[in-house]
């Protein structure tokens, strides 16, 4: 993807839904996070940046309280007419997620990351630390598969090179790591190339 593209423009997000230019987009949901949905107890969990919301609806089909926030229109619409079909209850917001109103903070147990932190501005990436602060209750958990890891930000974005030791560094403080691996079962694509770092808020 150009380098000139604007990440804080909605409309430029819309345009690649249209064209189908997803190649983050696996279209089903992430191995991983069914796994982590059967070893954590269902609570509040937020999904920033969550797409076509693969995860949101699996996340609900097992008992969370799901908010799904996405920029774009055409995911929200997507989840929306699934959650209908399926006669699930989920929280959509189509919004910029630097934008959520302060009525969303300390109201999570859990915000899931995947392909978001990637994707803003790497300008933005302390205010993105400061708002899955705002957003976790005490004690709550950000479960990240971060990626790419293989790239570096002078190559340039979306998708935005990520560094283990930069998020390391910036979730040092009040923060404590749970649990940190490569998974087995990342998609093919992704093997190798994303870490499942578990951060709990203290």
């Amino acid at each position: 993807m150009a380098t000139e593209f604007d990440t804080n423009n909605s409309q430029e997000w819309e345009y690649i839904y249209i064209e189908g230019d997803t190649s983050w987009d696996l279209g089903r949901p992430t191995p991983v996070f069914v796994d982590i949905a059967k070893n954590y107890k269902p609570a509040n969990i937020c999904i920033l940046g969550c797409g076509h919301g693969y995860d949101a609806i699996m996340f609900s089909e097992r008992g969370f309280n799901v908010t799904a926030v996405d920029f774009a229109p055409s995911p929200i619409n997507f989840i929306n007419k699934k959650a209908l079909d399926l006669s699930l209850s989920i929280n959509t917001i189509q919004e910029n997620i630097f934008s959520l109103t302060p009525e969303y903070n300390n109201q999570f147990d859990y915000i899931l990351e995947q392909t978001c932190f990637c994707a803003i501005n790497p300008d933005n990436r302390k205010k993105y630390h400061n708002l899955v602060s705002n957003l976790l209750k005490p004690g709550g958990l950000i479960i990240g598969l971060w990626y790419p890891l293989d790239k570096k930000l002078s190559d340039g974005g979306p998708a935005f090179g990520v560094s283990e030791n930069e998020i390391k560094m910036l979730f040092n403080h009040g923060w404590e790591i749970l649990e940190e691996r490569f998974p087995e079962n990342s998609v093919e694509a992704r093997a190798g190339r994303e870490k499942l770092i578990i951060f709990k808020r203290v």
